[in-house]
């Protein structure tokens, strides 16, 4: 258990994956420093003058970049520099999280930091998950759960859907623990399942009729683009489901097993737990 008591800075600490991690190590006993641009400390990857009072007196770092936004993003420039700010404010260990594939996205890698933090002097970990559990009741597809009807362009593809609970306590043991320096954690749970499978489950989960209607990839992002979303950010979304379609993601992976010497939870498991929540209460 590291010792040193410097506080360890969470960027994207107010996301569904760094919220958790900060509220983990909270319940540890560590100081974790919540970072976002709207977060209890600023910060802002499109504006560098954030960054010293973010890292100053950090020990350790939990880093999310914007792969998965609709913005211009080059973390050659971005992620290096960030590097060798974070190696020059006494930094010594970073948790990196990046997606469980090697294939693009709206035109962009999904891992395109990961070469940097490893060549970075820092002691790294790479986390490697796979679509979250929580998409479905906290992000893009929590508005066709409560419509009753998801649609997308996901066919009868098979996906080891991942808790953002599980990613948070691998990337804290990560920044917190010895032995996971230089590791790499492809995390998923523990089942593939399809959108239909996952869809049925909360439904169970709720009592209420929901049900997964699989559509092509031009009327996804047709009616994403309808309901204001930007077409670059839509395409995203489509490519990134497109790759479960097309059974990229068909396999499971023992990052958690490795990192925590447990079982990740399942996805029955997160809708029960979300169900009880209140998380689709309409």
């Amino acid at each position: 258990m590291t010792t040193t008591g410097k506080p360890i800075l969470v960027l994207g600490g107010t996301g569904k994956t760094g919220r958790r991690v900060v509220a983990q190590l909270r319940a540890r006993g560590f100081s974790a420093r919540a970072a976002s641009r709207n977060g209890e400390t600023k910060f802002d990857w499109h504006d560098e003058s954030t960054w010293d009072a973010a890292l100053d007196g950090a020990g350790a770092v939990y880093m999310v970049d914007l792969v998965d936004e609709a913005v211009e993003w080059d973390p050659a420039v971005s992620v290096r520099s960030f590097c060798k700010k974070a190696v020059a404010a006494g930094v010594e260990r970073l948790t990196l999280l990046q997606a469980r594939t090697d294939e693009e996205a709206g035109g962009k890698s999904l891992t395109g930091s990961e070469d940097i933090v490893r060549a970075s002097g820092l002691r790294w970990t790479i986390l490697r998950p796979t679509w979250f559990t929580q998409n479905f009741d906290e992000g893009v597809l929590l508005d066709g759960i409560l419509a009753g009807n998801l649609r997308l362009p996901a066919g009868d593809g098979l996906e080891p859907f991942v808790d953002c609970e599980d990613i948070a306590e691998v990337a804290v043991v990560s920044l917190t623990e010895e032995g996971h320096a230089g590791q790499v954690y492809e995390l998923t749970g523990p089942e593939l399942i399809t959108f239909g499978q996952a869809v049925a489950e909360i439904a169970r989960a709720t009592g209420r009729e929901i049900r997964y209607e699989a559509v092509t990839h031009e009327q996804y992002v047709d009616e994403l683009v309808s309901f204001g979303t930007p077409r670059e950010y839509a395409e995203l979304l489509a490519d990134l489901i497109g790759q479960i379609r097309e059974g990229k993601n068909a396999y499971l992976s023992d990052g958690v097993q490795r990192a925590l010497g447990r079982d990740p939870i399942s996805f029955a498991q997160y809708a029960a737990n979300a169900a009880a929540n209140g998380a689709w209460r309409v």
